[in-house]
């Protein structure tokens, strides 16, 4: 198969949180290629992937479905598919026989296949993404994004902590807004370094109203879910807004680069001596984390039928119960309604206050 394709076609990739931002940058200044960069997603997106999904899919699967087909319309020529650590890995193969049964025309890159590969394989595919290669640029643009990945990691980390706690209502998010902004147009690593370094200053000068025992509550779950915003209803926001200070280990940087899966294992040996698939060692080593330290509560996230989360349910009902800390368990698909989440989230804060004022 010839892997060449013509210059300045539109590449595209399903959302994935901000990550979006790191991957055009990769394509934009790695490859000097065109990227297609959607705008957020909507109730739209998911009604569009779940239109076209088969029955019993996973809701991540409806969403990087439904945000294929908009990259289609909106003229994307080349799709990627970055698969996943579970099923989503043989899902790519799927969505494209979706995608060509609809009638689009469109060249498919599923990175499952390359998953493991060798370097001159990864070379390989960037040459039929963009054949006037510069292999020096290209390595200097993945350098410059995963450090991009980096930043955004450490600093939404450092907005959830502390957003809850401002004492001027909205400059957390201000900051944070300015950044993600200066991250999605940034075209050097100078921009990429200047813009965090101005938005973790900024951060830390801001003043707060901590009080002296804040709720705080972990997040653990399902990788894709845990981590889109959209997918997720905007959890992590909403916990911010009730005043909760909101820590989760699960992202790019952390699975990725710093908490490799088989070294996690030893943390939980007195709960599981297997890996029971996908993020479920990080989820339970995260869940784990938060107990130790003391955390009020933890939130367990996933999307419906995903079968690993479901297995380490059982297990962090043990933690939960050695620990003492109350978990709260939320399981999505594609559902919009913001009704019953509020309600739940809120329960669940009002009990982890009580608690913690007859516990002091």
């Amino acid at each position: 198969m010839d892997l060449r394709i013509e210059d300045r076609k539109k590449i595209a990739f399903p959302r994935i949180h901000h990550y979006n931002y790191a991957i055009k940058y990769i394509i934009e200044q790695g490859l000097e290629a065109d990227y297609l960069l959607l705008p957020p997603a909507t109730k739209e997106t998911a009604e569009l992937g779940s239109r076209y999904s088969p029955d019993y899919v996973c809701a991540p699967f409806k969403h990087t479905l439904g945000s294929l087909i908009e990259a289609l319309e909106a003229g994307a020529d080349i799709l990627v598919e970055t698969g996943g650590l579970c099923r989503l890995d043989a899902y790519g193969q799927l969505q494209e026989e979706i995608l060509r049964d609809l009638g689009y025309r469109f060249e498919f890159v599923n990175l499952a296949e390359y998953m493991g590969g060798k370097k001159r394989e990864w070379l390989r595919l960037a040459k039929k993404l963009s054949p006037k290669l510069n292999p020096a640029k290209v390595l200097t643009g993945a350098y410059d994004g995963v450090k991009m990945a980096e930043y955004m990691d450490e600093i939404e980390a450092l907005y959830y902590q502390n957003a809850g706690f401002e004492a001027v209502k909205g400059s957390f998010r201000k900051v944070y807004r300015k950044f993600l902004l200066q991250m999605q147009t940034a075209e050097n690593r100078r921009e990429i370094r200047d813009g965090y370094q101005a938005a973790k200053q900024s951060m830390e000068e801001l003043e707060l109203k901590m009080p002296e025992h804040p709720i705080r509550i972990g997040v653990v779950g399902e990788y894709f879910t845990v981590m889109d915003e959209h997918s997720n209803q905007f959890l992590q926001e909403k916990l911010v807004r009730l005043g909760a200070s909101v820590h989760r280990f699960l992202n790019v940087t952390n699975c990725h680069f710093r908490a490799k899966e088989p070294a996690l294992r030893p943390r939980i040996r007195e709960y599981t001596r297997f890996n029971m698939g996908t993020t479920t060692t990080w989820t339970l080593s995260a869940a784990l984390d938060y107990a130790k330290r003391g955390f009020d509560g933890i939130i367990h996230v996933k999307s419906f039928g995903c079968t690993p989360e479901m297995d380490a349910i059982p297990v962090l009902q043990n933690i939960s119960k050695d620990y003492h800390i109350p978990i709260l368990y939320l399981s999505y698909d594609t559902q919009e309604s913001d009704t019953g989440l509020d309600t739940r989230l809120e329960a669940f804060y009002d009990m982890l206050e009580r608690k913690k004022k007859i516990l002091r």
